[in-house]
């Protein structure tokens, strides 16, 4: 899928092996990142309750990776594990593009809401998961390390409420 974005446009796909190195490297450059290792990528391209979306550039050759978004499907329910955009990116609708991909391809599979936990600190965060719609379900004690912080819980409920 192609979207645009102000001046410059992305194309929004899975995640192949040959892209294994610049996503590492996106998220080693982001500190808010969750740090996985090849591996843990590697194992995702193998299961089919996995998703990884990679937007990468559109036109350039080659295209370049500028972000990437992580998620599970557990049933009717999909958890969002790990997003992040390369620094000279962040701010121009690459996060956004790719979470409205993964909402598409997630409703198309039968999933009904998406869950995700985040710093309680992370003010930019928060107010972009809000701003997609996100709600706070609830608050995890200490639930990170390094240092020790609360989660929060939020979910977002993908399918219209039924008119029932």
């Amino acid at each position: 899928m192609t979207v645009c974005a102000g001046s410059h446009c992305m194309r929004i796909r899975l995640l192949s092996h040959r892209d294994l190195a610049a996503i590492l490297e996106i998220q080693n450059s982001s500190r808010q990142a969750s740090a996985w290792e090849e591996t843990d990528y590697e194992q995702l391209l193998g299961d089919n309750q996995g998703m990884v979306l990679v937007a990468e550039t559109e036109g350039a050759v080659p295209p370049e990776i500028l972000g990437f978004a992580v998620f599970h499907k557990v049933g009717e329910e999909s958890e969002l594990w790990n997003l992040a955009v390369a620094p000279r990116h962040q701010r121009r609708g690459v996060a956004k593009a790719l979470f409205q991909e993964a909402r598409r391809r997630l409703l198309q599979a039968g999933v009904a809401a998406i869950f995700l936990e985040v710093r309680a600190s992370n003010a930019p965060a928060l107010g972009f998961y809000r701003a997609l719609g996100f709600k706070t379900l609830m608050r995890r004690k200490r639930y990170y390390q390094d240092p020790s912080e609360d989660a929060l819980v939020l979910s977002i409920d993908l399918a219209p409420p039924s008119g029932n």
